[in-house]
């Protein structure tokens, strides 16, 4: 029998406020969907407190760490939860559920708060989410979008779900467009901890009734993996083949790279990227491109000399359902256009 105000991670539902103490770097990291965080230490105190652990002693570090574990649950008291009735009811973690989140535990309870601690602490719900995506992904019926690059196979998806149907948006959760180009400006990626719950929390609220529509993706977007059993899942899955023309494709990148011209320098850095696989020469031509802003024209090689063969050989080789997926063609990628597809691959 597990010790009174110790819960586990399958409990987690039950509460509706959770408190993680850990420190503001591992909470940005990841956390429990919902968590608010309150740490008994800071980022620089729990490195004091640790360095004292390792150079002087134990007893000495849990001294200080004591002091200041005191004077910050305090402070949260006073600023966030002096309004709490008797009867409120949090949940409490850490990294392994120990000093940290016993300390606040401690404290709230001989308030009179009936607070509880999570068992394992965010480590044992680290181990969770891991476990579920081994397996969860298998769950579902995939629609896989594909389409060469400027395809515009994201917005087809989320318009999609505008209109009813089911969608799994990867290239959202990793803020990432999924190519060379991909990073988006003014917007990292987020820690691979935290994507991996973004993808936990998007598959548990879907229904295995229903297909999942979702956009073809690689084995990584930017820096971050996807989990095994979702890319072979969907790899094992049925296409949809977006044929939108050229002319459309490059108007359409047009639009959605419009930050190009703005920071040609990193433009320039990115393609950069890509001289092992093009060669200097067209490292060349693409940077006087972009010297002239010639926009329409970088564009146009740039789907022609590298994004155009390297989709046809990564879809041939990767996805089963390409060898005979169900197409749909396309000269309109505008707003209106990419209704009218995503209402086609609804109606099937």
């Amino acid at each position: 029998m597990k010790p009174s105000g110790l819960v586990t991670v399958a409990q987690l539902a039950d509460y509706q406020e959770i408190i993680d103490v850990r420190t503001p770097a591992e909470y940005a990291e990841d956390h429990i969907p919902g968590a608010i965080n309150c740490p008994v230490l800071s980022d620089e105190e729990r490195v004091r407190v640790g360095t004292l652990y390792k150079q002087v002693s134990p007893f000495e570090a849990k001294k200080v760490g004591a002091a200041l574990i005191a004077i910050n649950i305090a402070r949260h008291l006073q600023e966030r939860f002096h309004d709490r009735p008797k009867e409120w009811h949090p949940l409490i973690y850490c990294w392994r559920g120990g000093q940290r989140s016993g300390a606040m535990q401690i404290i709230f309870r001989q308030i009179g708060w009936r607070a509880d601690k999570l068992e394992g602490g965010y480590k044992a719900y680290r181990g969770q989410v891991l476990e579920t995506l081994e397996t969860l992904p298998q769950r579902y019926t995939y629609q896989v979008l594909c389409g060469p690059t400027g395809s515009a196979k994201t917005r087809v998806l989320q318009a999609i779900g505008r209109q009813g149907g089911q969608i799994l948006d990867l290239e959202t959760l990793a803020a990432h467009k999924g190519s060379v180009l991909g990073p988006l400006p003014g917007e990292a990626q987020p820690a691979q901890k935290g994507f991996d719950t973004l993808m936990w929390q998007s598959l548990q609220a879907l229904d295995p009734s229903r297909p999942v529509y979702v956009e073809a993706e690689s084995r990584t977007i930017g820096r971050l993996r996807l989990p095994a059993a979702l890319v072979d899942a969907m790899r094992a899955s049925a296409c949809v083949q977006i044929d939108a023309s050229l002319d459309a494709r490059v108007d359409y990148l047009l639009r959605d790279y419009a930050y190009f011209p703005a920071d040609p320098d990193w433009l320039r850095t990115r393609l950069a990227c890509l001289k092992d696989l093009v060669g200097g020469e067209t490292l060349a031509l693409w940077n006087g491109f972009i010297d002239h802003q010639a926009w329409t024209e970088l564009v146009r090689d740039l789907l022609a000399r590298h994004y155009d063969p390297h989709y046809q050989r990564s879809q041939n080789r990767n996805y089963a359902g390409f060898q005979q997926p169900r197409s749909l063609e396309t000269d309109d990628l505008s707003d209106a256009g990419i209704e009218r597809l995503a209402a086609a691959i609804l109606a099937g």
